[in-house]
């Protein structure tokens, strides 16, 4: 590492202009590696653990718990042990943080999403990032939207072409559906917008119902996909919580919904307050209600998942290549699913994670993908 490093207020997703120190897993004194876990920081979605990004010593936590910083301000200073006290308060009184950026101006400045008719409807899809490689495309998973990849987007845009899509029923994409709603038609529409976008072969994410629709597309055109990144996903096995599938589609009421949130992660006190109004707010748009329940059942009746896919792994895929990650204690889908198939492709499960582990400790899902697709 450089002599001094600054460890500052990241910024995760698009709109982001400030965070909150929630706690700090490494204190004054403590040796840290790049991929240690260094804070907790609360958003206004989710709550993330934050790297440190760089080897050394932690040699002052200038942000205490419970303070909120903009984006680029001064959480802490890494520096080997060699370096004197003078020079690290000489480094913190000359840090010049950026100005703050209002919630407008953060919105205005950010890409925004656009909408293309892709076959039987019109769908929303956030296109960042570029380069020669093919195209990494996510897909969200039931009840979710494109800004479920706000911590994988723009991480990965860095080096690659990137599409976030909103499935059919969900997002900004069309709410008022005209069914089927299976796998294959599900994967269909996603092969629409791409013909669309005029984008042959991909990289796919996809997440839980998201992944079901993946695994889908690559069976039905392994020639399409370069490879696969199975993210707790669906299809994979019969079990699933349908207290989670029914709550979901029936919600109303902030109470509710924050019971039926918190089984999505592992710490509830993950789930912020503005994550359960955003959910409730786009369960009360026009068409969201039916829709929701529609694909449910389509997907899931009495309780268990209809479509199992598994079986095509990984030698019903072609060339395609697959990797299953999965949160160890995800309380929706059993990691059992993706423990089956150890052996046959890659399985990552990760630790104190949840069904969302691309959120719950994107830094290692993020390093994940990009390892596999540049191998």
């Amino acid at each position: 590492m450089s002599r001094i490093a600054a460890v500052t207020m990241p910024k995760w997703g698009l709109t982001m202009t400030e965070g909150k120190v929630l706690a700090w897993l490494k204190h004054e004194g403590d040796a840290v590696s790049a991929s240690d876990e260094l804070l907790e920081i609360e958003t206004s979605k989710i709550t993330n653990v934050m790297e440190a990004g760089e080897s050394g010593t932690v040699r002052r936590v200038v942000a205490p718990e419970g303070a909120t910083l903009p984006v680029g301000g001064l959480l802490a200073v890494l520096a080997p042990d060699a370096v004197d006290d003078a020079e690290i308060e000489a480094f913190v009184a000359g840090f010049v943080a950026p100005e703050p950026v209002g919630d407008e101006d953060a919105a205005a400045a950010a890409p925004a999403a656009r909408e293309v008719e892709a076959g039987r409807y019109r769908l929303r899809y956030l296109e960042l990032g570029g380069g020669d490689g093919l195209p990494i495309v996510f897909i969200h998973g039931f009840g979710a939207d494109l800004n479920a990849w706000m911590f994988n987007q723009p991480a990965l845009a860095e080096r690659h072409r990137t599409i976030a899509l909103d499935l059919p029923g969900h997002g900004g994409s069309t709410k008022t559906l005209a069914g089927p709603f299976d796998s294959s038609s599900l994967s269909a529409d996603v092969e629409r917008l791409l013909a669309a976008l005029g984008i042959g072969r991909v990289h796919l994410v996809g997440h839980s119902l998201g992944g079901g629709v993946a695994l889908s597309l690559a069976q039905s055109e392994p020639e399409r996909v370069e490879s696969l990144t199975l993210i707790a996903s669906a299809c994979l096995g019969a079990e699933i919580n349908a207290t989670f599938i029914d709550g979901f589609v029936r919600m109303e009421r902030r109470r509710e919904a924050q019971e039926v949130l918190h089984l999505l992660v592992h710490d509830p006190a993950l789930v912020s307050r503005q994550m359960v109004e955003d959910v409730l707010r786009y369960k009360r748009l026009d068409g969201v209600a039916q829709a929701l329940a529609a694909i449910a059942a389509s997907w899931f009746p009495d309780g268990v998942q209809k479509e199992l896919l598994a079986g095509c792994v990984p030698d019903g895929l072609g060339t395609t290549r697959i990797q299953v990650i999965w949160g160890r204690d995800d309380k929706i889908i059993p990691a059992a699913h993706g423990e089956a198939l150890a052996g046959k492709v890659p399985v990552h499960m990760l630790d104190r994670a949840g069904h969302l582990p691309h959120m719950e400790k994107a830094a290692e899902v993020n390093r994940l993908i990009a390892a596999f697709i540049d191998a």
